[in-house]
């Protein structure tokens, strides 16, 4: 019955206490560790999915490649400043063509088409 006393003592002191906030803590930690866990997946999915796809053919002129001809000229329209302040910041803009050279770049790969091999032995 002496060790009834002692527990009693324990709690009274304010040991339940810790042992509530250590539970806490570690509760706490694991969760945290669980959440960087499923963000450290879901980033790596992404990843993955953004490797499989093909590079963006895109001008320097910010524009795709098919609004390029075989000579390299683009066809977009774009907006250019014909009127400045006097910060020499553009006032008003109009419409006209995109100035850019060529396309250089990575070009798409083609689709490649290989037999698996069965008879590896």
């Amino acid at each position: 019955m002496q060790w009834f006393w002692w527990v009693f003592i324990f709690f009274m002191v304010g040991g339940f206490g810790w042992v509530a906030d250590t539970g806490r803590t570690a509760l706490r930690t694991r969760h945290e560790r669980r959440m960087e866990r499923v963000e450290a997946a879901e980033r790596e999915r992404r990843e993955i999915e953004a490797s499989h796809k093909q590079p963006e053919p895109i001008c320097g002129c910010t524009h795709h490649l098919a609004k390029h001809d075989r000579q390299g000229k683009c066809h977009e329209s774009v907006e250019v400043p014909t009127a400045w302040d006097a910060d020499k910041k553009p006032v008003s803009y109009e419409r006209g063509t995109c100035n850019c050279q060529q396309y250089v770049g990575p070009q798409p790969l083609s689709q490649i088409y290989a037999e698996d091999l069965t008879d590896l032995a």
